[in-house]
């Protein structure tokens, strides 16, 4: 989290300084239109600045990944740009609108204008001409974005509807490129600030126009074709084991990957519950029922049936140099660890001197295939299973992780389930004295 914050504020304090640079009297404004008139420019380079790094990183670029700790760090980076972008948008309206408001109102007397400069340079003279229609269609696009990435905070949106409207913000970024390079300070272009936001326009227009033709991730697919489905009513639960074609390179234990296998309903990331082999070049997910998608796949996946995979993607890999580790699955989290434990099974399989690990496995239901399955997967890993029912076992709380592992202190914690019982687990062991920012490593499983 500590890199996600560095690279937003980052970001934003850079380009206020190259601004600040290019507008030094700023802050000896001579009224409060000559004020308006360098805000609407500030938080305009400000917002468009960062929907065009949040346009980037849609591309699910493989470069920021390590730096971030994952994809999905990048995806609450994507996030935090967007709702900045949102905050700062507005701000650039109502500096536009509400001086405009107060005039009508009577608040503040309309300022006297004087003769315009005469303009020389022919192509700040096409960029003038050019005003009224970058404005109208900015407005638009504006109110458009607005409604877009409210609807993709909101978690009752169905991924389904998300999945198909989010894409249209690439349309109205476009429209908002045009609208900054008409509008924005013609003597910007020729300084660092200018520099700078033109390569971030450059770069989320070409992000833009991959995204429209829908082209993302291109190079990281390969096909996959069905050849078992397994089905843990108990726990809602479906195995689906896949053999690779041509073109999967290969993944570590933890890492996941998006998986098409309906065009209209697009892609949904699933963590990979296997190791590689490329001898037989299987992959294997593991997904429950939580929503409409998952609920229907069961009758919808068939034996037989090709799939497009595209990844793999994650850091969540278990490195670390700590003698023991202590992981942690939510529900349906627990699919890296089962990863994590074949490689380990077949890779290896004598791990006497290695790690210690304790597997904590939480779960609202019982299934009891499911479970053998996961005592024999721990078995073959030499890893010490403890797996709690809620209602059977009552919650895993941090107190019962220490009476089962005394020497926790040493540990690494890997946790992957529910964001609320991430944080109680974290805020029970900071208290404890645990260095949670640097030993307790958490997959953040959201995409949006």
């Amino acid at each position: 989290m500590r890199n996600i914050k560095l690279a937003l504020w980052g970001a934003l304090v850079l380009l206020s300084l190259l601004w600040l640079a290019a507008e030094p009297g700023v802050f000896q404004s001579e009224n409060v239109f000559a004020l308006r008139a360098a805000m609407i420019q500030y938080s305009g380079v400000l917002a468009i600045g960062a929907m065009s790094i949040a346009m980037v990183l849609a591309l699910r670029p493989g470069w920021p990944e390590t730096w971030l700790g994952g994809l999905d760090k990048m995806y609450r980076l994507h996030k935090w740009l967007g709702i900045s972008a949102l905050v700062l948008s507005v701000a650039h309206w109502l500096w536009f609108e509400a001086p405009r408001w107060a005039i009508d109102l009577g608040l503040i007397a309309r300022p006297e204008r004087g003769a315009r400069p005469e303009i020389e340079n022919p192509v700040q003279q096409f960029l003038i001409g050019l005003r009224d229609p970058a404005e109208g269609l900015g407005e638009w696009a504006f109110y458009i974005s607005i409604v877009l990435i409210v609807l993709a905070l909101i978690p009752r949106f169905s991924y389904w509807w998300f999945f198909k409207t989010h894409r249209i913000l690439a349309v109205t970024y476009l429209v908002l490129v045009f609208h900054a390079v008409v509008l924005a300070q013609f003597s910007y272009w020729t300084q660092p600030v200018g520099i700078v936001l033109a390569v971030l326009l450059i770069s989320g227009t070409v992000a833009a126009v991959i995204v429209l033709l829908r082209r993302v991730g291109i190079s990281r697919q390969a096909m996959g074709n069905v050849i078992s489905l397994t089905k843990y009513p108990g726990v809602r639960a479906l195995e689906i084991d896949m053999k690779m074609e041509p073109g999967w390179q290969g993944h570590l234990p933890g890492q996941f990957a998006f998986v098409t296998s309906d065009k209209g309903e697009g892609a949904h990331p699933f963590t990979i519950a296997s190791a590689w082999s490329p001898a037989d070049s299987h992959v294997t997910f593991i997904t429950k029922a939580l929503g409409d998608y998952t609920s229907r796949l069961p009758d919808t996946l068939s034996v037989g049936q090709q799939v497009k995979v595209e990844g793999p993607y994650g850091r969540f890999t278990f490195d670390d140099d700590c003698p023991r580790q202590i992981w942690i699955g939510g529900g349906i989290g627990i699919t890296p660890f089962i990863a994590r434990m074949k490689y380990l099974a077949e890779v290896v399989p004598d791990r006497r001197g290695q790690q210690a690990i304790d597997l904590f496995h939480s779960s609202a239901e019982l299934d009891e295939d499911a479970f053998a399955r996961l005592s024999a997967d721990a078995a073959a890993a030499n890893v010490r299973l403890h797996i709690l029912v809620d209602a059977r076992d009552g919650l895993l709380t941090g107190k019962r992780i220490r009476a089962e592992v005394p020497e926790w202190r040493e540990a690494s914690f890997w946790f992957c389930g529910p964001t609320g019982f991430a944080d109680a687990l974290k805020r029970d062991f900071a208290g404890e004295g645990l260095d949670v920012k640097k030993r307790f490593n958490q997959e953040l499983f959201s995409m949006r």
